[in-house]
């Protein structure tokens, strides 16, 4: 076949060395990443204890919750283009232990303005993050298993939310009301405090580039550049990254599933709550449901996706399957196990569409256009963050129930998957060769 094109391809790294890859860097990625997004929504269940200690309306919790994001897509781009000069090792170090400290620091806010400060410099300190782990991958695995390693490592979401949702109701109900700190104080700091030390992990263990890790040799390192385009690393230009309207049509597309995440995540609790479940442990464990029935589809559909080179049939489904359910957990709310199941349905394809969404834009972008691009995309996307908790917020407030705001997070997720057909195929999806199947 190589004849027949003109074109040799290089031998594809080896599975004994791809595992050796996989075992050195994704767990440390996993569970920075796991942190990350426990820190990021634990104040969804902070709320229910914090709001009425420090007198938050459901409108002002809504802006406290989305505020982060505004700081975080103010700092986005130029986080991930220091990144690209220093070094991911260096500069993801450096936002690990940033975030843990103004993470654990939320325990100190005492009324609306210190909530939003908190939430707004976190948001700064946290920027870059995604995006420079998502460019870090992208440089050490290849086209034909990235669908899989992005999906394995998105599984952070959900797995946060099944051991972040008990560990923060428990931390909440059982750390002892002392020192003048009440639960939901004590839930900010022992949850603040695993990112600073997996910070210090980080930059003992993760290596710079290929070239930095000692744990290949020559000729492995030869072959994985050779499969995953080194060559294109230094292509491009930072300013490519921003002007590319695919890029810019990726970040309407990444703002729109962003906004049906963040909607339901930052008021799951209290949805799980509006369902007749009292408690805050029994919350906590209901609300584990839908992040563990998220797992399985993440990495089913990332499978099957890698299996047959096709990407964007496949992230459609998954919102389109999302958003359905989403409006069903509205509609049979007089049936509350059945709107449950329906909500855990709802979660399990919106979070699929995450890892799904960025085989997209690692398909085609590389090096310092990859760079800029990658951080654009998560920072317009994550505006969605703002805007989404906010609007339920307001609604919520408004009309008395969520049920609006969950039927424009369905919309914002059907209007992805519509946008999905305007990137070309041929640009993402994966030719499968014969070589591949060996």
């Amino acid at each position: 076949m190589s004849g027949a094109l003109g074109t040799t391809f290089p031998a594809p790294v080896d599975r004994a060395t791809d595992a050796r890859i996989f075992w050195r860097l994704i767990p440390i990625i996993l569970v920075s990443l796991v942190i990350n997004q426990l820190d990021k929504v634990n104040v969804a269940f902070a709320k229910l204890q914090m709001a009425p200690d420090i007198g938050l309306s459901n409108t002002a919790y809504g802006l406290g919750a989305g505020i982060f994001f505004i700081g975080y897509c103010l700092f986005e781009v130029p986080s991930n283009m220091l990144l690209h000069k220093v070094g991911a090792r260096a500069w993801i170090t450096r936002i690990l232990v940033t975030w843990g400290v103004l993470s654990a620091c939320t325990m100190f806010v005492t009324g609306p303005r210190s909530f939003y400060l908190v939430r707004f410099l976190l948001g700064i300190a946290e920027a870059g993050f995604a995006p420079g782990i998502m460019l870090y991958v992208s440089q050490w695995f290849p086209a034909r298993t990235r669908g899989r390693i992005i999906a394995i490592f998105m599984t952070a979401l959900p797995i946060s939310g099944v051991i972040g949702s008990p560990l923060s109701a428990w931390l909440m109900t059982s750390a002892p009301d002392s020192l003048g700190l009440r639960g939901w104080q004590w839930m900010f700091l022992v949850e603040g405090v695993p990112a600073v030390l997996c910070g210090i992990a980080f930059w003992l263990l993760v290596p710079n580039t290929i070239d930095d890790a000692t744990w290949l040799d020559e000729s492995e390192k030869t072959a994985l550049k050779a499969e995953v385009g080194q060559s294109a690393d230094h292509a491009g230009s930072f300013a490519r990254g921003l002007s590319d309207a695919r890029v810019w049509m990726l970040c309407a597309i990444y703002f729109a599933f962003v906004a049906a995440l963040y909607g339901v995540s930052f008021w799951l609790p209290t949805l799980v709550k509006s369902l007749g479940f009292v408690g805050i442990r029994e919350i906590g464990a209901m609300t584990a449901l839908p992040y563990a029935a998220a797992i399985l589809t993440m990495l089913v559909l990332a499978w099957n996706s890698d299996r047959t080179g096709e990407r964007r049939k496949h992230l459609a489904l998954a919102g389109t399957f999302g958003a359905v359910c989403l409006i069903l957990s509205v509609i049979l709310r007089a049936t509350p196990m059945w709107s449950f199941a329906a909500l855990i349905a709802a979660m399990a394809g919106i979070l699929a569409t995450i890892p799904l969404f960025w085989n997209l834009p690692t398909a085609f972008l590389k090096g310092a256009t990859a760079a800029t691009g990658f951080a654009l995309i998560t920072s317009i996307g994550n505006l969605s963050g703002f805007v989404a908790p906010y609007v339920v917020g307001v609604v919520t407030d408004a009309t008395g129930n969520t049920a609006s705001g969950m039927y424009a997070l369905a919309a914002a997720a059907i209007v992805g998957v519509l946008l999905v057909f305007t990137i070309p195929a041929g640009l993402v999806n994966r030719t499968i060769l014969p070589r591949e199947s060996k």
